[in-house]
């Protein structure tokens, strides 16, 4: 894809924010920093969770600017080749130089059942592979059942890394009118190409319980691509089933949003992890763009940075102050 899904991504508002490249590759972590960093006997592993559209990608490349790291996605979608406008991939120039693991490498053809265990079993390798060469490893995506598939061990309370967990966070309201507002920024920049291309190369069948085919996005568009291939429509015909497609993809990232949020409490109740919250409602809900990106600095990245550094220079993570942490149960 082109670099037109770049508008799409967290800008804090409805507004594009240009990624600053940074200055130079990532560096092995600081010797005081890397020594503590596997002093445990376990690999560190900064872990960034949320819901759709909080920033959990943005965030993870800022931190990636502050300590030498490389990200690992754990978003299922943005797992395979291709709907790179439908599954908000990060495009490369916002990347900022800063390696992406498991982002776009899976074949959606020969790759339909990829599941938890095969999630961690590739990402596992992409930890050992980072750390091995003194970076930081950063776990970034909403698929939380692979986030923990990958962080705990076979039995009740074991842990296959030492991790330090960061959940990105908005009011609900909020976080529902930015998402469905970044629907039609996606269609405005060839979501509807996207997924045509992907029944192009499906010979016109889609299997919707399958890969790809789960997109959120691909099948709310099933009704207007035949209706495409079967008929001449109209632009009326044709805006009105692209209306009725996004209305649809709008209730049901919203209804995702819902149950990520769900799926972070259950986690956190029943794993016991400590998670370090940070709420981006202000973010998503400036007014302009230096207005938001003035918040994302002071709200979302400086804590977590203040964490971080206290993970790799610690064995263990201090608690955040009680302002900066959701109370127990509340999702926002």
């Amino acid at each position: 894809m082109t670099g037109q899904p770049a508008m799409m991504r967290l800008s804090g508002c409805r507004h594009r924010v240009q990624a600053t490249p940074l200055a130079r590759p990532p560096r092995p972590l600081r010797p005081h920093l890397a020594l503590a960093w596997r002093g445990s006997g376990k690999d560190k592993v900064v872990v960034v969770m949320g819901a759709t559209g909080t920033g959990k990608s943005r965030l993870s490349i800022d931190l990636a600017a502050r300590f030498p790291a490389e990200i690992i996605n754990a978003d299922k979608m943005q797992l395979y080749q291709g709907l790179d406008i439908v599954t908000n991939k990060v495009p490369v120039e916002e990347r900022r130089g800063v390696p992406h693991h498991l982002l776009g490498t899976l074949d959606p053809k020969s790759h339909q059942d990829f599941d938890c265990n095969d999630f961690r079993d590739l990402a596992s390798q992409a930890v050992l592979s980072i750390s091995s060469r003194g970076h930081l490893p950063i776990v970034a995506g909403g698929s939380n059942s692979y986030i923990d598939a990958l962080v705990s061990g076979p039995a009740p309370g074991q842990m296959r890394y030492e991790c330090c967990f960061l959940w990105v966070d908005a009011a609900l309201p909020v976080l529902h009118q930015f998402v469905s507002d970044r629907v039609e920024d996606m269609v405005e920049a060839g979501l509807v190409a996207d997924v045509r291309a992907l029944f192009d190369t499906s010979g016109g069948r889609v299997d919707f319980s399958r890969g790809l085919g789960k997109a959120i996005g691909v099948p709310e568009m099933d009704r207007l691509i035949k209706s495409e291939r079967q008929a001449s429509l109209s632009l009326h015909e044709r805006a009105a089933l692209i209306r009725e497609a996004m209305e649809e993809i709008k209730a049901n990232t919203c209804k995702l949003a819902c149950c990520q949020l769900q799926k972070i409490q259950r986690l956190r109740s029943l794993r016991g992890w400590e998670l370090h919250r940070l709420d981006a409602t202000a973010v998503l809900d400036a007014a302009d763009r230096p207005s938001a990106d003035e918040a994302w600095e002071r709200l979302v990245v400086q804590p977590s940075a203040r964490v971080v550094r206290r993970f790799l220079t610690a064995t263990a993570v201090a608690p955040m102050p009680a302002l900066e942490r959701a109370p127990a149960g509340r999702i926002a």
